[in-house]
Order: structure tokens, then sequence, then C-alpha cells
């Protein structure tokens, strides 16, 4: 890598961590396996390296298996290692300072723009990467300065679960719930039945953020603007919730995690999560249902899309390139899609491939449209600068669902801290 880079990836390994930390927007991740190292030797053969943030797969898992069967097709050995995904971002970065990339990097969306800016991944006119048959709003997360820079593997977003039958206990069709007026009124109802109405993650990091951002999309607000009316109108919703005990206080504190552990008690009408959670729900032990999450006057609020790209960082030995673009394009492929979403609970980024894996499982139809109601963390040309202004969103998250300060108040704090975190 050019030596006048190397300052700005040092200035973004900052950026990365700061979004890296959405646990449960991808895959779960757990300690790092394997060992690092960049592919040598010739493009023609040889040892070609893939780092993921998938280490909870083994060697005989499903995931490894279509690694090594890609690698054969392409004529190469991949080598192949799995990091914590916080990890994995600094690793890239220090690599590319080293000239010692992987030869392809499966990482989480919102870190994409960031590795873009800081040059270390190339786009796809570079490598010559088919993104044709991508669904746009689900691509545009891997978008920088009208670039394209890998393709997504699949994703997941956020809905709402609920359990049948603390609804029919409290007199709650849930047909009606359409909008946030119909939501909250169907919440008093189950307040005053005795039960508990809606879980959800306001914790202070990524995990808050992503978690509020159907809300505040749903009111109509945009990210360059906080304090906007309609985004305190999101955040007096959640508060509003909390004062009137339609929601717990627990959710400052709650990840995605967390909140699911509590709607799995099986006192809740409502949870807001992720696709991830379907095969938990399936073990609840209750009848539960999904719906999109709805915006202020109804419809689908836009969910953010969570999930990986995969990208071909940058190499000195351009040569390599097309053997690079074999394997991404093996990966992603519509053959090996549905088996790989499934494997990580995502939904296909191609309509196609989530046709089939509806056909295959029903349960996932909520699920596919709400991914097609979605939107990127850093579209809308934000790219890096997604980190700083999520970092002082969900510190108004928390300051207004804590009391310290009310949603106004809170908002408009979040939009000085924002824009001078911007300039």
């Amino acid at each position: 890598m050019k030596s006048q880079s190397i300052t700005r990836r040092l200035a973004a390994v900052g950026l990365a961590l700061a979004v890296t930390g959405t646990a449960a927007a991808c895959s779960a991740s757990k300690s790092s396996t394997g060992s690092t190292g960049s592919g040598g030797g010739s493009a023609a053969g040889g040892t070609f390296t893939v780092w993921d943030p998938y280490p909870q797969f083994d060697s005989g898992s499903a995931w490894n298996q279509l690694l090594t069967k890609c690698g054969t097709e392409a004529g190469v050995t991949v080598k192949r290692t799995g990091f914590d995904t916080t990890d994995l971002t600094t690793k890239v970065l220090l690599a590319a300072q080293q000239g010692n990339s992987p030869d392809v990097l499966i990482v989480d969306n919102p870190v994409v723009s960031t590795l873009a800016d800081a040059g270390v991944i190339t786009d796809t006119g570079t490598t010559h990467l088919d993104t044709s048959g991508i669904a746009p709003n689900v691509l545009a997360a891997g978008q920088l300065a009208g670039k394209t820079y890998g393709v997504p593997i699949g994703a997941n977003t956020l809905a709402l679960y609920y359990n049948k039958s603390v609804l029919a206990v409290a007199g709650v069709d849930i047909a009606s719930v359409k909008d946030w007026t119909s939501l909250t009124a169907a919440l008093a109802k189950v307040k005053a039945a005795g039960k508990k109405g809606i879980t959800f993650a306001a914790i202070g990091t990524e995990e808050g953020s992503f978690q509020f951002l159907p809300w505040f999309w749903g009111s109509g607000a945009n990210l360059k603007q906080l304090d906007s009316s309609q985004g305190v109108a999101a955040l007096s919703l959640w508060n509003d919730w909390l004062k009137k005990g339609y929601a717990p206080n627990s959710v400052i504190n709650n990840t995605q995690t967390t909140s699911w552990q509590e709607f799995a008690t099986g006192q809740y009408a409502f949870s807001e999560n992720g696709t991830w959670q379907l095969a938990n729900a399936k073990k609840a032990g209750f009848d539960y249902g999904i719906i999109p999450i709805p915006a202020v006057n109804g419809g689908t609020a836009a969910a953010p899309t969570g999930g990986e790209f995969v990208t071909i960082p940058v190499q000195d030995k351009t040569d390599r390139y097309p053997t690079s673009q074999k394997l991404v394009a093996c990966l992603t492929s519509a053959d090996n899609a549905q088996a790989t979403d499934t494997t990580l609970s995502y939904v296909a980024a191609t309509p196609a491939v989530q046709a089939k894996q509806v056909a295959a499982d029903p349960d996932l139809q909520p699920w596919v449209a709400a991914v097609a109601a979605a939107k990127g963390r850093t579209s809308d040309d934000l790219g890096t600068k997604y980190p700083k202004i999520s970092q002082a969103m969900w510190t108004a998250v928390q300051a207004a669902l804590s009391g310290s300060a009310s949603p106004q108040s809170a908002m408009t704090t979040a939009q000085n801290a924002a824009a001078a975190a911007t300039k």
C-alpha cells in the first residue's frame, strides 16, 4: 500500500471499531481460530487466504466445506481464518499497512465504507465482480462515492416478534397493529391485562442505534439531522413507553440477546429482534408471529440491514485478482447462496434466491418483506460519517431513557456532537 494512505488507515481504526460491535446484526462470533497470513505465490495456483468473521464454524462446517469447494473450482487451496468481528477489522488495517492483506475478506457491512475510504479494499469495477442481481437497498450498504465495494453474502434485519397468547388475553387483534398509534394502544391493553408490553435493546452501543433506527427512519427522520421534529418524535415514543410501563427499564442496558431472553419468558407481547432469533423462537414453547416494524403513519419502517460483504483487498500483485474474483463469485453464486444464507440465518441478497428460501421455509416470508424495506446504515452517502453520528444518537437515547435529558434536549445535543465530529 502507498505510504501516504497509512495514516488514514490508522485513523480509520477507531471508526471501524465503533461499528463492528453489532454482534447481533451479523453472525455471532467467538474467539478467533486458525492462523493469519496472506496469499502468496503464483496467481495461477497455490494458496489464497480468506478472512471472515465466523470463527464459530470449524473445519467440518458447511461454511468451511463451501470455501474448500470454491478453492478447488478456482484451482487453488483456500487458507481460511475466522476472527472475532472487532478483531478482524483491526487485523485487516494492520495487514494492509504491512502489504500482507488476505485475498478475500468478508466483513460487516458498516465497515465497508471505512475500509474503502482507507484504500484497503478494491471496488467491483477494478475486480469485475458482478452485482447485477443484488437488491439495490442491500447493495447500498457497500457503496461509497458512486463505487461499489464487494458483494453482500446475505442480509438480516429487524422486525417485531409477538406472543399470540399474550395478545389474546389482552384482546388485541394483531391485524389492528398498523402504525405507532395502534401499536401503543395494543401495549396499553396488554399492560391492563396484567402482561408485559414490548422489549428491545437500547444499550449505549451500536446495538442500541441498530434497534432505534427503524423508529427513527419510520418517523421520516434523516441521520443528517438528528434533532428534527421527526427524530425527536421517535425518541419520545420509546421514552413514553418506559414512562407508562409499556417497556421495562431494563431496555437501557439490554443487548439484543438479553432482550430476547426477556421475550422468551413468555410474558411479553412484543420483542424487537432479528432474523437470527427465528430458530430460538421455534423453541420458545409458545405460539408466536412476526410483523414488520410499523412506520409512524403505517406501512413498513425501514430497518437497518445487517450482514457481511465479500470483498477483495488491494494487493501489490494485481494478477491475483482474477482468482479472487472466482472465489467471491462462487461464495455468492445463486447455486450456493441458499445453503450459505440458511447456515448464517440470513435472507439472500437476490430476489431469486429469496423466493427459493421462502419456498423451503415459509416462516422467512416476513423477513424477506422486512429486508426489502431495509436500508444500509452508511447509505445516504454517509460512509465513514455514520459511526460518529451513531454514537451521538445512542448517547441521546441513553440520556432520554435514563431521565437525564428530555428527548428534544438529548437529540439537540446529539446533533451538535455529530455535526462537530463530521466536519
